[in-house]
């Protein structure tokens, strides 16, 4: 056995905590860089969604036109203005966007350090088969980010800034309120899309397989479908949109579970 394989519990805390202070300094790298560029930061990309040229709502216009839907699928403009009814409410928002910023940016550094702490007791064959996980996992981690930016974030903002009980009602949301939906959905996006590599990794040690994500796949897609449902406008395109992309990953899981049940009985065939 290697040394590190032999260390003491005292040892292995030391390691880790040796792991997450490097994790820890990375994030505040990646905040003090948010903050540099706060400005553009905040106002271009996080209220991004509240301004009418924001591409989402161009290109989708565009597409309606284009499959010759007129302006059917074009999103409502958004009037919407924020308030702070605290005194230290802006300041909150700003230490909450560079520290979730700087955690983003520093996101595959930060798994790589969790990922060297656990790579020393993990075998030949263990190691063999998670190659490459921390370019997958930011790669999923980083397009989530991307579809809960730029397909949910929109769907939601323009949809509750244009709900209304009566005209004589106006919509002022303040701005943590815009902030603590927006961010959420966003990084909930990033973590939806691990689900390939999670269900990959469950069927390794066999909790799941690929018979039971095909027998209840039909349950999964509809509560896919009611969850998209209730975070998007009421309409099938809104839905279809923002399903498409989970029912995908879901059935991209299936595929990925069968290859490793195929390679698992591959292995245990060749011991016999």
């Amino acid at each position: 056995m290697s040394d590190k394989a032999e260390m003491t519990f005292i040892e292995h805390l030391d390691a880790l905590r040796a792991h997450l202070f490097r994790a820890a300094v990375a994030t505040v790298i990646g905040a003090v860089v948010v903050a540099i560029y706060n400005n553009f930061i905040i106002q271009r990309i996080l209220l991004g969604p509240t301004r009418p040229d924001f591409p989402t709502y161009k290109y989708l216009c565009k597409l309606s036109n284009y499959f010759g839907f007129g302006n059917k699928f074009c999103m409502k403009e958004i009037h919407l203005d924020l308030q702070s009814t605290t005194l230290t409410g802006q300041f909150d928002v700003y230490l909450d966007v560079i520290v979730i910023g700087g955690f983003i940016l520093a996101f595959p550094y930060v798994l790589w350090q969790f990922w060297k702490f656990i790579k020393p007791a993990l075998s030949k064959n263990e190691l063999s088969n998670s190659r490459g996980v921390i370019f997958w996992v930011s790669f999923l981690f980083f397009i989530g980010i991307c579809f809960g930016y730029f397909v949910l974030s929109p769907y939601t903002v323009n949809f509750f800034a244009n709900f209304s009980l009566d005209d004589k009602i106006k919509n002022i949301p303040t701005i943590s309120s815009y902030f603590n939906t927006v961010l959420p959905l966003t990084l909930g996006c990033g973590l939806a899309f691990q689900m390939p590599l999670i269900l990959f990794f469950l069927a390794k040690i066999g909790i799941v397989s690929a018979t039971s994500l095909k027998k209840f796949r039909k349950y999964s897609i509809l509560i896919i479908v009611v969850l998209t449902g209730v975070i998007t406008p009421p309409d099938m395109f809104s839905q279809i949109i923002c399903s498409i992309p989970l029912i995908l990953l879901y059935e991209i899981s299936i595929i990925i579970c069968k290859r490793v049940e195929k390679k698992e009985a591959k292995v245990e065939a060749e011991w016999e």
